[in-house]
């Protein structure tokens, strides 16, 4: 399907802001959402499209053609970044550092509170979170 497509290097275009579109064509639901599906499967090795992720599951109930592209485009980029992944150095201290943020209303389409969290023990990243 995006064989002969051009590669990506980022996830999402800076300007991208994803909302509901009426006007855009729908795409079939079930296209869309076993996309969405193996983008989400993806995401436990690859944390750098959760965030991209997470947007394009919002719209997985009545998909048009703008959110479409957006998933294709998170394709394309796991197509031109599959030598990139997580790497755990090796530290003999065990540091302890989080960090946590919050956007209250932040959410331009459902206006709700948007927190994450991440947790890096000897300088490895370890968990992360990000929720409404």
């Amino acid at each position: 399907m995006l064989k002969d497509e051009k590669e990506m290097k980022t996830r999402m275009h800076p300007m991208t802001c994803l909302g509901l579109d009426k006007e855009s064509n729908k795409v079939g639901n079930s296209q869309y959402r076993a996309m969405i599906g193996s983008l989400l499967y993806l995401t436990s090795s690859k944390p750098d499209i959760l965030f991209s992720v997470g947007l394009c599951v919002n719209f997985q109930q009545y998909p048009r053609e703008v959110h479409l592209t957006v998933v294709k485009r998170i394709f394309r980029y796991l197509i031109g970044t599959s030598n990139v992944g997580l790497y755990f150095k090796y530290n003999k201290q065990f540091k302890l550092i989080s960090y946590c943020d919050a956007n209250y209303a932040g959410d331009k389409t459902e206006k709700r509170n948007t927190s994450g969290s991440c947790h890096i023990l000897g300088g490895n990243l370890v968990t992360w979170t990000s929720k409404k």
